[in-house]
Protein backbone atom coordinates (compact mmCIF):
# COMPACT_ATOMS: atom_id res chain seq x y z
CA UNK A 1 0.00 0.00 0.00
CA UNK A 2 3.04 2.19 0.46
CA UNK A 3 3.95 1.78 -2.81
CA UNK A 4 0.37 2.43 -4.65
CA UNK A 5 0.46 6.03 -2.11
CA UNK A 6 4.50 6.56 -3.64
CA UNK A 7 3.18 6.50 -7.11
CA UNK A 8 2.66 9.81 -8.86
CA UNK A 9 -0.48 10.01 -10.42
CA UNK A 10 -0.70 10.76 -14.17
CA UNK A 11 -3.12 13.26 -15.07
CA UNK A 12 -4.85 13.43 -18.76
CA UNK A 13 -3.29 16.09 -20.69
CA UNK A 14 -4.65 18.89 -22.09
CA UNK A 15 -3.18 17.42 -25.66
CA UNK A 16 -4.55 14.17 -25.08
CA UNK A 17 -8.24 15.80 -25.43
CA UNK A 18 -7.36 17.92 -28.42
CA UNK A 19 -6.52 14.87 -29.66
CA UNK A 20 -9.54 12.70 -28.95
CA UNK A 21 -11.98 15.24 -30.25
CA UNK A 22 -10.08 14.49 -34.40
CA UNK A 23 -11.87 11.13 -33.52
CA UNK A 24 -14.78 12.10 -32.95
CA UNK A 25 -14.95 13.69 -36.13
CA UNK A 26 -13.90 10.29 -37.75
CA UNK A 27 -16.94 8.84 -35.60
CA UNK A 28 -19.47 10.82 -37.66
CA UNK A 29 -17.01 10.40 -40.81
CA UNK A 30 -18.09 6.75 -40.66
CA UNK A 31 -21.37 6.66 -39.40
CA UNK A 32 -22.22 8.71 -42.26
CA UNK A 33 -20.98 5.10 -44.34
CA UNK A 34 -24.11 3.72 -43.06
CA UNK A 35 -26.29 5.96 -44.81
CA UNK A 36 -25.83 4.80 -48.29
CA UNK A 37 -28.93 2.34 -48.69
CA UNK A 38 -29.90 -0.81 -51.50
CA UNK A 39 -32.79 -3.20 -50.97
CA UNK A 40 -34.04 -1.83 -47.59
CA UNK A 41 -30.36 -2.13 -45.88
CA UNK A 42 -27.18 -0.55 -46.03
CA UNK A 43 -24.99 -1.55 -49.08
CA UNK A 44 -22.57 -4.45 -48.18
CA UNK A 45 -19.60 -3.17 -49.65
CA UNK A 46 -20.29 0.36 -47.51
CA UNK A 47 -21.39 -1.91 -44.12
CA UNK A 48 -17.85 -3.79 -44.28
CA UNK A 49 -15.98 -0.34 -44.92
CA UNK A 50 -18.26 1.06 -42.27
CA UNK A 51 -16.62 -2.03 -39.75
CA UNK A 52 -13.03 -2.06 -40.83
CA UNK A 53 -12.97 1.99 -40.69
CA UNK A 54 -14.14 1.78 -37.02
CA UNK A 55 -12.06 -0.70 -35.72
CA UNK A 56 -8.86 0.91 -37.58
CA UNK A 57 -9.63 4.36 -35.84
CA UNK A 58 -10.04 2.76 -32.49
CA UNK A 59 -7.23 0.36 -32.52
CA UNK A 60 -4.42 3.73 -34.09
CA UNK A 61 -6.22 5.49 -30.99
CA UNK A 62 -5.13 2.36 -28.37
CA UNK A 63 -1.74 2.37 -29.61
CA UNK A 64 -1.42 6.00 -29.25
CA UNK A 65 -2.97 6.29 -25.92
CA UNK A 66 -0.66 3.15 -24.29
CA UNK A 67 2.44 4.76 -25.92
CA UNK A 68 1.68 8.34 -24.32
CA UNK A 69 0.46 6.04 -20.89
CA UNK A 70 3.84 4.29 -20.54
CA UNK A 71 6.45 6.80 -22.05
CA UNK A 72 4.31 10.06 -22.08
CA UNK A 73 6.00 12.94 -20.74
CA UNK A 74 3.76 15.73 -22.27
CA UNK A 75 7.07 17.46 -23.46
CA UNK A 76 7.86 18.63 -27.18
CA UNK A 77 8.22 15.92 -28.76
CA UNK A 78 5.12 14.08 -27.37
CA UNK A 79 3.26 16.88 -29.19
CA UNK A 80 4.97 17.42 -32.66
CA UNK A 81 4.28 13.25 -33.25
CA UNK A 82 0.70 13.50 -31.46
CA UNK A 83 -0.04 16.62 -34.14
CA UNK A 84 1.45 15.03 -37.07
CA UNK A 85 -0.87 12.09 -36.08
CA UNK A 86 -4.03 14.46 -35.92
CA UNK A 87 -2.90 15.73 -39.47
CA UNK A 88 -2.88 12.80 -40.78
CA UNK A 89 -6.13 11.76 -39.31
CA UNK A 90 -7.93 13.97 -41.63
CA UNK A 91 -7.05 12.22 -44.87
CA UNK A 92 -8.77 9.07 -43.05
CA UNK A 93 -11.69 11.31 -42.41
CA UNK A 94 -12.08 12.55 -45.80
CA UNK A 95 -11.23 9.15 -47.30
CA UNK A 96 -14.15 8.02 -45.13
CA UNK A 97 -17.28 8.45 -47.36
CA UNK A 98 -19.62 6.96 -49.97
CA UNK A 99 -17.17 6.71 -52.29
CA UNK A 100 -14.69 5.74 -50.41
CA UNK A 101 -13.79 3.76 -53.54
CA UNK A 102 -11.80 6.61 -54.63
CA UNK A 103 -9.77 7.53 -51.73
CA UNK A 104 -7.97 3.81 -50.78
CA UNK A 105 -4.47 5.05 -51.52
CA UNK A 106 -5.35 8.10 -49.74
CA UNK A 107 -6.79 6.22 -46.48
CA UNK A 108 -4.45 3.57 -46.33
CA UNK A 109 -1.32 5.75 -46.60
CA UNK A 110 -2.35 7.88 -43.45
CA UNK A 111 -3.09 4.89 -42.11
CA UNK A 112 0.27 3.36 -42.15
CA UNK A 113 1.84 6.59 -41.97
CA UNK A 114 0.00 6.63 -38.36
CA UNK A 115 1.25 3.36 -37.46
CA UNK A 116 5.30 4.29 -38.23
CA UNK A 117 4.65 7.53 -36.31
CA UNK A 118 3.37 5.91 -33.45
CA UNK A 119 6.09 2.73 -34.07
CA UNK A 120 8.90 5.74 -34.34
CA UNK A 121 7.96 7.00 -30.89
CA UNK A 122 9.03 3.79 -29.55
CA UNK A 123 11.77 3.46 -31.37
CA UNK A 124 13.08 6.63 -30.16
CA UNK A 125 12.30 6.21 -26.77
CA UNK A 126 14.65 2.94 -26.85
CA UNK A 127 17.89 5.24 -26.06
CA UNK A 128 16.22 6.58 -22.82
CA UNK A 129 15.44 3.00 -21.62
CA UNK A 130 19.01 1.12 -22.32
CA UNK A 131 19.31 0.20 -18.90
CA UNK A 132 15.92 -0.51 -18.18
CA UNK A 133 15.66 -4.40 -19.62
CA UNK A 134 11.41 -4.58 -18.90
CA UNK A 135 10.82 -1.74 -21.17
CA UNK A 136 13.42 -2.15 -24.00
CA UNK A 137 11.37 -5.40 -23.69
CA UNK A 138 8.10 -3.86 -24.13
CA UNK A 139 9.77 -1.17 -26.71
CA UNK A 140 11.12 -3.66 -28.90
CA UNK A 141 7.84 -5.75 -28.85
CA UNK A 142 5.54 -2.66 -29.99
CA UNK A 143 8.01 -1.43 -32.79
CA UNK A 144 7.23 -5.37 -33.90
CA UNK A 145 3.78 -4.94 -34.08
CA UNK A 146 2.89 -1.51 -35.25
CA UNK A 147 5.94 -1.59 -37.62
CA UNK A 148 4.45 -5.03 -39.11
CA UNK A 149 0.88 -3.85 -38.98
CA UNK A 150 2.08 -0.98 -41.14
CA UNK A 151 3.67 -2.92 -44.34
CA UNK A 152 0.17 -4.70 -44.36
CA UNK A 153 -1.72 -1.34 -44.67
CA UNK A 154 0.85 0.13 -46.94
CA UNK A 155 0.71 -3.11 -49.03
CA UNK A 156 -3.07 -2.57 -49.29
CA UNK A 157 -1.95 1.45 -51.29
CA UNK A 158 -0.92 -1.34 -54.54
CA UNK A 159 -3.27 -4.20 -54.57
CA UNK A 160 -6.57 -4.46 -56.61
CA UNK A 161 -9.88 -2.73 -54.24
CA UNK A 162 -11.11 -6.08 -53.37
CA UNK A 163 -7.69 -7.60 -52.34
CA UNK A 164 -6.87 -4.24 -50.49
CA UNK A 165 -10.05 -4.44 -48.13
CA UNK A 166 -9.43 -8.09 -46.90
CA UNK A 167 -5.83 -6.83 -46.21
CA UNK A 168 -7.25 -4.26 -44.12
CA UNK A 169 -9.27 -6.88 -42.40
CA UNK A 170 -5.79 -8.76 -42.21
CA UNK A 171 -4.32 -5.74 -40.84
CA UNK A 172 -6.80 -5.03 -38.40
CA UNK A 173 -6.51 -8.56 -37.14
CA UNK A 174 -3.08 -9.23 -36.50
CA UNK A 175 -2.40 -5.92 -34.80
CA UNK A 176 -5.13 -6.94 -32.39
CA UNK A 177 -3.41 -10.74 -32.01
CA UNK A 178 0.05 -9.26 -32.43
CA UNK A 179 -0.40 -6.57 -29.43
CA UNK A 180 -2.70 -9.32 -27.58
CA UNK A 181 0.70 -11.30 -27.83
CA UNK A 182 3.57 -8.87 -27.00
CA UNK A 183 1.87 -7.43 -23.99
CA UNK A 184 0.92 -10.73 -22.59
CA UNK A 185 3.85 -10.78 -20.10
CA UNK A 186 3.89 -7.24 -19.12
CA UNK A 187 4.47 -6.48 -15.47
CA UNK A 188 1.46 -4.37 -14.19
CA UNK A 189 3.66 -1.99 -12.34
CA UNK A 190 4.74 -0.57 -15.79
CA UNK A 191 1.08 1.05 -16.94
CA UNK A 192 -0.61 3.61 -15.32
CA UNK A 193 -4.17 2.31 -15.09
CA UNK A 194 -5.97 4.90 -13.62
CA UNK A 195 -4.52 7.21 -16.03
CA UNK A 196 -5.62 4.13 -18.62
CA UNK A 197 -9.21 4.02 -17.70
CA UNK A 198 -9.53 7.95 -17.43
CA UNK A 199 -8.35 8.49 -21.30
CA UNK A 200 -10.89 5.07 -22.15
CA UNK A 201 -13.61 6.91 -20.14
CA UNK A 202 -13.37 10.21 -22.04
CA UNK A 203 -13.44 8.59 -25.53
CA UNK A 204 -16.44 6.87 -24.29
CA UNK A 205 -17.71 10.44 -23.54
CA UNK A 206 -17.05 11.75 -26.36
CA UNK A 207 -18.41 8.34 -28.30
CA UNK A 208 -21.69 9.70 -26.59
CA UNK A 209 -21.25 13.03 -27.36
CA UNK A 210 -22.04 11.78 -31.61
CA UNK A 211 -25.02 9.57 -30.14
CA UNK A 212 -26.84 12.85 -28.90
CA UNK A 213 -25.87 15.19 -31.96
CA UNK A 214 -27.07 11.78 -33.74
CA UNK A 215 -30.45 12.39 -31.68
CA UNK A 216 -30.85 16.31 -33.34
CA UNK A 217 -32.45 14.15 -36.13
CA UNK A 218 -35.63 13.43 -34.34
CA UNK A 219 -36.57 17.00 -34.03
CA UNK A 220 -36.26 17.90 -37.59
CA UNK A 221 -39.58 18.03 -39.81
CA UNK A 222 -42.04 21.04 -40.48
CA UNK A 223 -41.83 22.69 -37.54
CA UNK A 224 -44.91 21.06 -36.00
CA UNK A 225 -45.13 20.14 -32.60
CA UNK A 226 -46.64 16.55 -33.00
CA UNK A 227 -46.78 13.58 -30.63
CA UNK A 228 -44.95 11.28 -32.51
CA UNK A 229 -42.25 13.36 -32.55
CA UNK A 230 -42.30 13.78 -28.58
CA UNK A 231 -42.80 10.03 -28.41
CA UNK A 232 -39.85 9.01 -30.25
CA UNK A 233 -37.20 11.83 -29.75
CA UNK A 234 -38.30 11.30 -25.82
CA UNK A 235 -37.41 7.34 -26.27
CA UNK A 236 -34.20 7.63 -27.88
CA UNK A 237 -33.03 10.14 -25.87
CA UNK A 238 -33.89 8.06 -22.49
CA UNK A 239 -32.01 4.88 -24.37
CA UNK A 240 -29.31 7.57 -25.06
CA UNK A 241 -29.40 8.30 -20.86
CA UNK A 242 -29.64 4.68 -19.82
CA UNK A 243 -26.74 3.51 -21.67
CA UNK A 244 -24.60 6.39 -19.98
CA UNK A 245 -26.11 5.81 -16.92
CA UNK A 246 -24.77 2.19 -16.50
CA UNK A 247 -21.49 2.61 -18.11
CA UNK A 248 -20.74 5.71 -15.45
CA UNK A 249 -21.85 3.12 -13.01
CA UNK A 250 -19.25 0.48 -14.01
CA UNK A 251 -16.78 3.61 -14.42
CA UNK A 252 -17.23 5.06 -10.68
CA UNK A 253 -18.01 2.45 -8.66
CA UNK A 254 -17.59 -1.24 -10.16
CA UNK A 255 -14.00 -0.76 -11.64
CA UNK A 256 -10.78 -0.82 -9.71
CA UNK A 257 -8.76 1.86 -10.53
CA UNK A 258 -6.91 2.16 -8.07
CA UNK A 259 -5.59 -1.73 -9.60
CA UNK A 260 -2.39 -3.13 -10.57
CA UNK A 261 -3.04 -4.30 -14.16
CA UNK A 262 -1.18 -4.26 -17.49
CA UNK A 263 -4.99 -2.87 -18.89
CA UNK A 264 -4.66 -4.97 -22.52
CA UNK A 265 -7.71 -6.99 -21.90
CA UNK A 266 -9.06 -3.76 -20.51
CA UNK A 267 -8.29 -1.53 -23.54
CA UNK A 268 -9.10 -4.84 -26.22
CA UNK A 269 -13.01 -4.73 -24.86
CA UNK A 270 -13.31 -1.00 -25.08
CA UNK A 271 -12.56 -1.22 -28.76
CA UNK A 272 -15.92 -3.51 -29.15
CA UNK A 273 -17.94 -1.26 -26.42
CA UNK A 274 -16.99 1.88 -28.60
CA UNK A 275 -17.62 0.09 -32.13
CA UNK A 276 -21.03 -0.94 -30.14
CA UNK A 277 -22.05 2.75 -29.22
CA UNK A 278 -20.97 3.96 -32.99
CA UNK A 279 -23.45 0.77 -34.09
CA UNK A 280 -26.65 2.31 -31.58
CA UNK A 281 -26.05 5.73 -32.66
CA UNK A 282 -26.41 4.61 -36.46
CA UNK A 283 -29.10 2.40 -35.27
CA UNK A 284 -31.06 5.13 -33.90
CA UNK A 285 -30.92 7.28 -37.03
CA UNK A 286 -32.06 4.42 -38.86
CA UNK A 287 -35.40 4.15 -36.63
CA UNK A 288 -36.24 7.40 -38.71
CA UNK A 289 -34.88 6.10 -42.05
CA UNK A 290 -37.98 4.61 -44.40
CA UNK A 291 -35.94 3.02 -46.79
CA UNK A 292 -34.91 0.87 -44.48
CA UNK A 293 -36.95 -2.43 -43.42
CA UNK A 294 -38.22 -2.47 -40.15
CA UNK A 295 -36.82 -6.02 -39.45
CA UNK A 296 -33.33 -5.41 -40.43
CA UNK A 297 -33.10 -1.92 -38.57
CA UNK A 298 -34.42 -3.34 -35.62
CA UNK A 299 -32.25 -6.22 -35.45
CA UNK A 300 -28.91 -3.80 -35.79
CA UNK A 301 -30.54 -1.99 -33.02
CA UNK A 302 -30.69 -5.24 -30.80
CA UNK A 303 -27.38 -6.58 -31.40
CA UNK A 304 -25.55 -3.70 -31.03
CA UNK A 305 -27.28 -2.82 -27.53
CA UNK A 306 -26.27 -6.62 -26.69
CA UNK A 307 -23.06 -6.15 -27.41
CA UNK A 308 -22.54 -2.84 -25.58
CA UNK A 309 -23.51 -4.59 -22.46
CA UNK A 310 -22.48 -7.94 -23.48
CA UNK A 311 -18.98 -6.22 -23.59
CA UNK A 312 -19.08 -3.84 -20.42
CA UNK A 313 -19.57 -7.54 -18.14
CA UNK A 314 -16.90 -9.06 -19.84
CA UNK A 315 -14.78 -6.20 -18.23
CA UNK A 316 -15.54 -8.29 -14.76
CA UNK A 317 -11.89 -9.04 -14.07
CA UNK A 318 -11.27 -5.70 -13.22
CA UNK A 319 -13.93 -5.40 -10.75
CA UNK A 320 -12.93 -4.44 -7.30
CA UNK A 321 -13.00 -7.84 -5.35
CA UNK A 322 -15.77 -7.41 -3.91
CA UNK A 323 -17.95 -7.36 -7.25
CA UNK A 324 -16.11 -10.18 -9.07
CA UNK A 325 -18.25 -12.95 -8.03
CA UNK A 326 -21.97 -10.96 -7.98
CA UNK A 327 -23.28 -14.07 -9.57
CA UNK A 328 -26.77 -12.23 -8.63
CA UNK A 329 -26.04 -9.72 -11.13
CA UNK A 330 -25.00 -11.81 -14.40
CA UNK A 331 -27.83 -13.90 -13.49
CA UNK A 332 -30.32 -10.71 -13.63
CA UNK A 333 -28.56 -9.59 -16.77
CA UNK A 334 -28.35 -12.50 -18.54
CA UNK A 335 -32.65 -12.82 -18.31
CA UNK A 336 -33.30 -9.25 -18.95
CA UNK A 337 -31.57 -9.63 -21.71
CA UNK A 338 -33.10 -12.67 -22.98
CA UNK A 339 -36.53 -11.14 -22.06
CA UNK A 340 -35.34 -8.30 -24.47
CA UNK A 341 -34.43 -10.56 -27.51
CA UNK A 342 -37.49 -12.12 -27.22
CA UNK A 343 -39.56 -9.09 -26.70
CA UNK A 344 -38.20 -7.26 -29.80
CA UNK A 345 -38.83 -10.28 -31.77
CA UNK A 346 -42.38 -10.68 -30.96
CA UNK A 347 -42.82 -6.81 -31.71
CA UNK A 348 -40.45 -6.86 -34.81
CA UNK A 349 -43.09 -5.15 -36.97
CA UNK A 350 -44.24 -2.43 -34.73
CA UNK A 351 -41.10 0.30 -34.03
CA UNK A 352 -43.18 2.21 -31.49
CA UNK A 353 -43.40 -0.59 -29.19
CA UNK A 354 -39.49 -1.94 -30.11
CA UNK A 355 -38.24 1.55 -29.20
CA UNK A 356 -39.85 1.53 -26.00
CA UNK A 357 -38.65 -1.95 -25.21
CA UNK A 358 -35.63 -0.89 -25.92
CA UNK A 359 -35.53 2.03 -23.30
CA UNK A 360 -36.91 -0.14 -20.74
CA UNK A 361 -34.26 -2.62 -21.31
CA UNK A 362 -31.35 -0.12 -20.92
CA UNK A 363 -32.98 1.06 -17.59
CA UNK A 364 -33.55 -2.22 -16.40
CA UNK A 365 -29.83 -3.00 -16.57
CA UNK A 366 -28.96 -0.15 -14.74
CA UNK A 367 -31.57 -0.85 -11.91
CA UNK A 368 -30.29 -4.14 -12.04
CA UNK A 369 -26.36 -2.99 -11.44
CA UNK A 370 -27.37 0.14 -8.75
CA UNK A 371 -28.82 -1.91 -6.03
CA UNK A 372 -26.03 -3.89 -5.93
CA UNK A 373 -23.17 -1.34 -5.79
CA UNK A 374 -25.07 0.30 -3.15
CA UNK A 375 -25.48 -2.38 -0.73
CA UNK A 376 -22.06 -2.88 -1.35
CA UNK A 377 -20.49 0.37 -0.88
CA UNK A 378 -22.88 0.68 2.41
CA UNK A 379 -21.82 -2.51 3.73
CA UNK A 380 -17.94 -1.34 3.13
CA UNK A 381 -18.72 2.09 5.22
CA UNK A 382 -20.18 0.56 7.75
CA UNK A 383 -17.45 -1.96 8.70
Amino acid sequence: MVEKSLKKEKKVEYIELIYDLVFVYIIGKNNSLLHNFSNGFVEQKAFIAYILCSLAIIQVWNFSTFYINIFGRNKARDYIFLFINMYLLYFIGEGTRTDWQNYNIQYHLAWGLILVNVGLQYAIELKNQKGNALNTSIIKRMCFVLFTEAIIVFSACFTPLNAGIILSAVAIICGVLLTFFSRKGTKESVVDFMHLTERVMLYVVFSFGEMIIALSSYFTGDGSFSANTIYFSLSAFLIVVGLFLSYGLVYDKLINREGSYNGLVYMLVHIFIIFSMNNITASLEFMREEEIRILPKMLFLVASIVMYFLFIFLLRGYFKEEYKHEKVLLINTTLITAAFVVLMLLFRNNMNINIIISVIYVFAVYLALYPICTRKADKISNK
